[in-house]
């Protein structure tokens, strides 16, 4: 027989989205509100912020506002791209998730409408080809739905217009801002907010009835009030023993940033972090960014070089690429890969002494 309990409020955390057009501040606006929900003491985590920004370095342009740290994704806007830094920022424990912007996912280079134009020309079936984008398109918002910590996404919008009859005359009227993303997204968040080219917003979707109606100026009082809201529902269970055993120890982690400074040596541990998960080995893979680079450790890695390697890691995904980057990792002379093993001094003194070395030619898998 279906059981049937009273209805309570339990603590979540807060899925807002922030849509409007170029220069209405979603960005600046997005990091005021992080800050805001930040603003808790029971946050878990560490209380950072983690920003996914396919802006082109724009979401760093704010950094005088407070501590952020930035995960940059570049073209192309691959669905799992997002899911994958929506992953690493919930293992590196940080409180609020920025995604600036989501609207690449949709309609950027690469992004879910770019692939289903591409197997509709391939199979010149366009309803087929949606049979097989949207499965990507859903696994993007379950990873937005079920994320431990608070996500602010934002979208760029477009405004629409419609021709109708008044007086027998055509007129077109503005019927409003459109968010560029799939129908009916709005549905997935907590708190929908439309920003104008002023800076105001208003709530075009909202579950907390608390700005319904209301044209305001976001800001970390918005935050604010969003974690008193949040914290006014009933607290979730505390987890059996069997549930605590289960959930990975983070307490002891010191915080990773996902922003690769170059001196810190945290683009190597992502790195190697993707090299574990396809059981290569580092000492290897170190010998190859030596030879690759002309470089003595993976410190002296640039961003652009960094970003490259990132790139051909997730490559991997494909078996036939990983087989080749194998392979590619096989043919590295043994002397190398015990130069690539030392450390400091060591590891530089025998770099500067061995001979110079032809790289291994594997230009058609894009690895050299």
């Amino acid at each position: 027989m279906v059981q049937f309990q009273k209805a309570e409020r339990r603590r979540s955390k807060m899925r807002l989205a922030l849509a409007g057009p170029a220069g209405s501040g979603k960005t600046y606006s997005s990091i005021l509100i992080a800050f805001g929900l930040l603003m808790d003491k029971a946050n878990n985590g560490n209380g950072k912020i983690a920003m996914i920004d396919t802006e082109r370095g724009s979401g760093e342009l704010y950094a005088d506002l407070g501590d952020y740290d930035v995960c940059s994704i570049t073209s192309p806007f691959e669905p799992e791209k997002y899911t994958d830094a929506i992953r690493s920022a919930e293992e590196l424990g940080y409180g609020v998730i920025i995604i600036d912007s989501l609207s690449h996912a949709w309609s950027g280079e690469g992004g879910l409408l770019d692939l289903q134009g591409h197997l509709a020309d391939r199979t010149g079936n366009s309803w087929a080809a949606w049979r097989k984008v949207t499965p990507k398109h859903n696994q993007l918002v379950e990873a937005m739905l079920q994320s431990n910590c608070h996500v602010i996404a934002t979208m760029r919008s477009k405004m629409d217009y419609a021709q109708t009859t008044e007086n027998g005359k055509a007129v077109v009227k503005k019927l409003g801002m459109n968010p560029i993303q799939r129908d009916g997204m709005e549905y997935e968040f907590t708190l929908f907010l439309d920003l104008d080219l002023d800076h105001m917003a208003a709530a075009s979707k909202d579950r907390t009835t608390m700005f319904d109606g209301k044209i305001f100026k976001p800001s970390m009082d918005t935050g604010k009030t969003l974690i008193g809201w949040l914290n006014e529902a009933k607290a979730l269970p505390e987890p059996t023993p069997q549930e605590k055993s289960d959930q990975p120890d983070t307490k002891q982690k010191k915080p990773i940033r996902l922003v690769d400074s170059g001196s810190d040596g945290n683009g190597a541990r992502i790195l190697f972090a993707k090299i574990d998960s396809y059981g290569l080995n580092k000492d290897s893979y170190r010998a190859y960014c030596y030879r690759k680079y002309n470089i003595e450790s993976l410190k002296k890695l640039t961003s652009e070089q960094r970003e490259e390697q990132i790139k051909i890691l997730n490559s991997l995904k494909n078996h036939e690429r990983l087989e080749e980057f194998k392979r590619l990792l096989s043919e590295i002379p043994p002397a190398c890969s015990a130069n690539a093993a030392q450390s400091g001094a060591q590891e530089k003194a025998a770099s500067n002494q061995a001979p110079a070395r032809e790289p291994v030619k594997h230009a058609e898998a894009g690895f050299f």
